[in-house]
């Protein structure tokens, strides 16, 4: 079976996060191609522009934590999303898709084929 990918540009601004979020796995996992097959991956090439253009909500910015622990004890840190999208916007974004696809062995191969421009 011969695998065609596609590239895939898409405009962030604007846009909230999930729904965005939504469209790229959908696109990684080639699940809009009529040869879909759940065990081989045929998705495409995505990549982001104007990430600093997402649109979140100011509750959700203040609200919302993203949590990590350094694995040393007393090691759990957290950075709320108003902070990671100022600095890392792309970081906000890859969590949401990588959370989004199937956990197995094609999600690591699915998401090197996700890439991100600062601007157009």
């Amino acid at each position: 079976m011969q695998i065609h990918r596609e590239r895939h540009t898409i405009d962030a601004s604007g846009k909230g996060i999930g729904r965005l979020a939504t469209r790229i796995a959908t696109l990684l996992q080639g699940k809009h191609k009529p040869t879909y097959v759940p065990h081989i991956d045929a998705g495409d090439f995505v990549e982001v522009v104007n990430l600093s253009g997402l649109s979140v909500s100011q509750k959700k910015a203040d609200e919302k934590i993203y949590i990590r622990h350094t694995m040393h004890p007393g090691g759990l840190k957290g950075a709320f999303l108003k902070d990671v999208l100022k600095n890392r916007p792309e970081h906000v974004l890859e969590l949401a898709v990588s959370r989004m696809l199937p956990k197995n062995k094609l999600r690591t191969d699915r998401m090197k084929r996700l890439t991100f421009k600062k601007e157009l």
